[in-house]
């Protein structure tokens, strides 16, 4: 991250329309305007969006950065909670279900696990709560086994950004009818929180009769100009899908994933869980790097919810000499504008892979600065369908745009085969 003194560009969204993220204070260093841009989206109930660069979401960022903000994140995490809490660890779906895993690795916290808006009839759902201002707002908890989050130690939950704090106390609520505890902690990559509302999570805690922390490694104010909603509606409707004379290609990698492993936190990720998840990782990053010109830049793009695992894949390529950037693809629309200084420079519209989804999907910028990219985007089994390589599909989208594709697909890991091999285990 650079310097918090170093002279930044004044965002497109502040020059024009007035929306802007203002910095407050910082216990770790950076500040909002380094950890977060200003970003678009038409949406009736909230027009603003918070663009991260060190997430790994809408912006290409290097995999280094995105772990190490997680890893800041888990330090201020066991400032608060001392060396002895032992906690467990929620991820907020979709955004936050890779930096909540590099919290609990940083942790090495005995259970994460993450929402998800992905049906698993074999796993049924142990909980939800909502989100009000998300473009998909029903949340699911999906543990292999309910017990892994029984008990009555700290639970940290995690999300990029905290705008009210509404979500984490539904998702409190809704934990603590589940099982009671004593205390939590709310951790996110930004604060933009009024007194407000941090006077509604104080009195949420004074009714649940617990305890609820909350740590950011910065704070800060969303400046809304009057009638944002309006103006953005009002822009030109913005140009996705670009189209190249020349196609790019495609080709697919089979990466062989132990059925009993898991792949990422949908499901519960124990702390047992990494030495062997390390191993595939080490194994599935190999696979891929066969396969990759050691001169050519890289973008490894996961799949939607499915972002630890390309993260640490990205991670591995980078250790192994290769230039890379992590991204991931997402359910949100959100507004493409080519200007200088806006996040969001082209964007993708897609069907969604997986059998029964009828919403569309998106990718944004996708791009290396300058260079030609090859992008590497990695999927689970559930997306690996024909509507995958269908028209109007990511790939079809993607090699349109000229932009060649290395497919790799996750194949082997199994929800049934993880709950059988953890008959008995709890948290």
């Amino acid at each position: 991250m650079s310097s918090p003194a170093a002279v930044r560009a004044v965002p497109w969204a502040t020059e024009h329309l007035g929306l802007t993220l203002a910095h407050v204070d910082s216990g770790s260093g950076v500040t909002v305007p380094e950890l977060v841009e200003p970003g678009l989206r038409r949406n009736p109930r909230r027009a603003h969006l918070l663009v991260s660069t060190v997430l790994g979401k809408h912006v290409p960022a290097d995999p280094g950065a995105v772990i190490a903000a997680g890893d800041r994140l888990g330090d201020l995490v066991a400032g608060v909670l001392g060396p002895d809490a032992d906690p467990v660890v929620l991820g907020f779906a979709e955004t936050a279900t890779g930096l909540g895993h590099c919290v609990a690795t940083r942790l090495r916290a005995r259970c994460y696990l993450h929402s998800t808006r992905r049906d698993v009839p074999e796993i049924g759902t142990s909980a939800g709560f909502e989100e009000g201002h998300s473009h998909a707002t029903s949340h699911q908890l999906q543990p292999t086994s309910v017990g892994l989050f029984t008990g009555d130690r700290p639970l940290v939950l995690v999300d990029d950004e905290i705008s009210t704090g509404a979500t984490a106390v539904d998702a409190i609520r809704a934990l603590h009818r589940q099982n009671p505890r004593s205390r939590y902690v709310v951790a996110s990559l930004v604060d933009m929180r009024e007194q407000s509302h941090r006077d509604a999570v104080d009195a949420a805690a004074t009714e649940l009769g617990v305890q609820i922390d909350s740590v950011s490694l910065a704070l800060g104010r969303t400046e809304l100009p009057d009638g944002l909603i309006d103006r953005v509606a009002a822009l030109p409707d913005p140009v996705l899908n670009p189209v190249c004379e020349r196609s790019g290609t495609v080709e697919r990698v089979d990466m062989i994933w132990p059925a009993a492993v898991p792949e990422g936190g949908r499901h519960g990720f124990l702390r047992d869980d990494a030495e062997h998840f390390d191993e595939a990782v080490a194994s599935a990053a190999a696979a891929l790097g066969d396969r990759l010109d050691p001169q050519r830049p890289v973008i490894v793009v996961g799949h939607e919810e499915l972002m630890y695992l390309p993260l640490r894949i990205a991670d591995a390529l980078s250790a192994a000499g290769f230039r890379v950037r992590f991204q991931t693809t997402t359910r949100s629309p959100a507004y493409v504008l080519d200007e200088s200084g806006y996040p969001l420079r082209r964007g993708f519209r897609f069907t969604a892979p997986e059998a029964g989804e009828e919403q569309p999907r998106f990718v944004y910028n996708a791009q290396w600065p300058d260079e030609d990219a090859v992008v590497v985007a990695v999927i689970d089994s559930p997306a690996d369908t024909d509507r995958l390589t269908a028209s109007g599909g990511l790939l079809d989208v993607l090699t349109a745009s000229g932009t060649d594709v290395v497919l790799g697909v996750v194949s082997g890991a199994d929800p049934r085969a993880l709950r059988a091999a953890r008959v008995g285990a709890t948290s």
